[in-house]
């Protein structure tokens, strides 16, 4: 037997049945849910490439993202993936829902198919537990239920938010997360809908182009945030990860929250060090979607001006329109960074296995 490079992608999109959530669905909501009225809708911005890929498809028509064995075969063998880490899409404008029980329920039932159905299908699948985080009671009911099992590795929550997450409306949650040694990440998507407020600070733009390029401003809000209202001074511990927003936006804004921090750090006491070093420390980033700058040079260089083989992870978005296949994404960087990102950090943050073939 020998080992390989590990591959670890940490963000795959499987889609989980709908016959089978109502299965898991306690009464009054299997009733609505039946009915089609499932979740925040979202405000309708036209993709010419639609979601997800029209070609992710077997020849005779199944979606490969809706089956944990097609799944397996048709994108984990193919690229010989050693781990998956499973997002369920449909959770994120759920967690925008103003029905919070409603919200939650559908939430916990799709975690139990998850759980159920798909972990048990292949050993190479972990999934990000999906909480609704408007009701962080709710939230941490839900982390305690499976937060102990093998193939959880994350708490999961939708980048949109009503109110910047660093604040203490949502360190309950952060406080489960820690007591079960699970990481919280965030994944965009649901801007705009529900609960959460315009999608930039500007209010809302008029086209899908404009709304997908500008997610990366609420990131840099709830990175500012989580910092500077001390969550990682009160829970140590705690991993932060930010799916899917980009990775070059990282280095300006922790300049500018370093310089601002010597200047105002009287209005921030809990916060003992530099801004940037508590990023280090706390945040991890997935590459999807990577820049691609004509250079690549200039991506290089972006990535030498913070600790990228500490903070970024592969991730591929199967099967959005917009993903990245793991050779594709390799190739983006430096040959000195490649084992770590797509593989060997996230490997250290999820305490996952070299796994050995043949």
């Amino acid at each position: 037997m020998t080992t390989k490079p590990l591959l670890i992608d940490t963000d795959i999109h499987p889609n989980a049945s709908s016959a089978r959530i109502m299965d898991f669905l306690p009464e009054p909501w299997r009733t609505r849910y039946a009915g089609g009225n499932r979740s925040s809708t979202s405000l309708g911005w036209w993709n010419p490439n639609g979601v997800n890929r029209p070609d992710a498809v077997t020849d005779d028509g199944e979606r490969i993202e809706g089956d944990p064995y097609l799944l397996a075969r048709h994108f984990l063998d193919a690229y010989g993936i050693d781990y998956a880490v499973l997002i369920t899409g449909g959770t994120l404008h759920l967690g925008l829902s103003p029905e919070a029980d409603y919200a939650a329920s559908v939430i916990a039932a799709t975690n139990d198919v998850m759980i159920h159905d798909w972990l048990p299908a292949d050993d190479r699948y972990r999934y990000a537990l999906a909480v609704y985080p408007n009701d962080p009671e709710l939230a941490v009911r839900e982390i305690h239920r499976y937060g102990d099992h093998p193939g959880v590795v994350q708490v999961q929550m939708p980048s949109a938010a009503r109110i910047p997450y660093g604040q203490r409306y949502y360190h309950p949650i952060y406080q489960a997360a820690a007591e079960h040694n699970l990481p919280v990440a965030i994944h965009p998507g649901a801007e705009g809908v529900g609960l959460s407020g315009p999608p930039t600070a500007a209010g809302f733009p008029t086209s899908y182009l404009e709304w997908h390029t500008g997610l990366v401003a609420t990131y840099i809000a709830h990175a500012t945030s989580l910092i500077t209202e001390g969550v990682f001074q009160k829970f140590p511990t705690l991993k932060f990860i930010l799916v899917e927003g980009g990775i070059s936006w990282l280095p300006p804004i922790l300049w500018r929250l370093d310089k601002n921090w010597k200047a105002l750090r009287v209005m921030a006491p809990w916060v003992d060090r530099l801004p940037s070093e508590i990023a280090q420390d706390h945040f991890l980033l997935t590459t999807q979607p990577v820049e691609e700058p004509e250079n690549p040079k200039h991506l290089h260089a972006m990535l030498d001006m913070f600790d990228a083989a500490r903070m970024v992870m592969f991730s591929s978005d199967f099967p959005h329109w917009d993903g990245d296949a793991p050779d594709f994404a390799a190739r983006q960087f430096p040959a000195a960074l490649r084992a770590r990102i797509m593989g060997e950090t996230a490997a250290e943050l999820y305490g996952l296995q070299q796994r050995e073939v043949a």
